[in-house]
C-alpha cells in the first residue's frame, strides 16, 4: 500500500475528517535528509475534524501522530499539518 494510502485510511477511521488533503511534498526535499529515492517521505496535511473541538494545537497533532505511528516511525521523515475544527475551517 502506498503511504498516502496508509495516510488516508487511517486518519479517515482515527478523525472521521469532514475534510482531508494530502500532499507529498517529498520531490522539493530530494538529496535532503530523510529523503527517500522512491520519494513518500515528506508530507503536508490539512485536517477539518470535529473531534478537535476544544484540544490546544499540540493536542490534535498528538492525535494525528498516533493514528499515523507506524508510518512516522518508518517511511515518513517529515509531516507538516494544519488541524482545524469546522467552524475554525469555515472562518478561515
Amino acid at each position: 500500500m502506498a503511504v498516502v494510502d496508509a495516510i488516508r485510511e487511517k486518519l479517515t477511521r482515527a478523525l472521521s475528517p469532514r475534510m482531508l488533503e494530502i500532499t507529498d511534498e517529498s520531490d522539493l526535499h530530494r538529496g535532503h535528509a530523510g529523503a527517500r529515492p522512491g520519494g513518500e517521505s515528506h508530507f503536508r496535511l490539512k485536517v477539518v475534524a470535529q473531534i478537535f473541538e476544544g484540544l490546544s494545537r499540540v493536542e490534535r497533532q498528538r492525535l494525528v501522530n498516533r493514528a499515523l505511528a507506524e508510518e512516522l516511525s518508518g517511511p515518513i521523515h517529515a509531516l507538516a499539518m494544519e488541524t482545524r475544527t469546522p467552524d475554525e475551517a469555515e472562518k478561515a
